[in-house]
């Protein structure tokens, strides 16, 4: 009598693609060979990222998270995935060559951040915004933006005495900005 011999299927493995905008993003999950498995389209608050999360993991194991945007619209939602564990993947934004040809959509551009990490061609780590390099950046732009604001400010009153009446104008000119 021949043995038979029982295999079992091993789980799914997804990988996740989302295209992120400021209210809402849109998911799209692979398997293993590329084929699509999912489509979802969530609001950008806690609710919806732990929705996108639950629905992600249902339908199988996460393999990886392919995020466009992480330091813009995407942050919260890498900050929220990454707090549970998930791997995350910068995905750049799809060239304007291949969106002409294929037209542009949320969905399309989920479904290629997802493919662009199961082919192994997202960018790599995201961008984090805790981090001691991230704080230096922001203290950064604070100080370039104070100091254009400076800049317009001594402008404009400089257009004002020079557009004043004469007396005012004249009480003015040997005043330092």
């Amino acid at each position: 009598m021949a043995a038979s011999i029982i295999t079992q299927a091993a789980p799914r493995r997804v990988t996740v693609g989302v295209d992120t905008h400021k209210d809402t993003h849109v998911a799209r999950a692979k398997d293993q060979l590329g084929q699509d498995v999912g489509e979802l389209a969530v609001p950008t608050t806690p609710a919806g990222y732990r929705r996108l999360l639950v629905w992600a993991g249902q339908l199988g194991r996460i393999e990886a998270f392919g995020v466009e945007g992480t330091g813009s619209y995407g942050a919260a939602l890498t900050r929220f995935l990454r707090d549970e564990d998930q791997t995350v993947l910068e995905v750049m934004r799809p060239n304007r060559q291949r969106r002409r040809r294929h037209g542009k959509s949320d969905s399309a551009d989920a479904e290629a951040a997802a493919a662009a990490v199961l082919a192994g061609e997202a960018s790599g780590p995201p961008k984090i915004s805790d981090t001691t390099v991230e704080m230096i950046r922001v203290l950064r732009v604070t100080r370039s933006t104070a100091v254009k604001a400076r800049t317009q400010a001594g402008q404009a009153l400089h257009a004002l005495v020079i557009t004043a009446p004469v007396d005012l104008r004249e009480a003015l000119r040997s005043r330092s900005t």
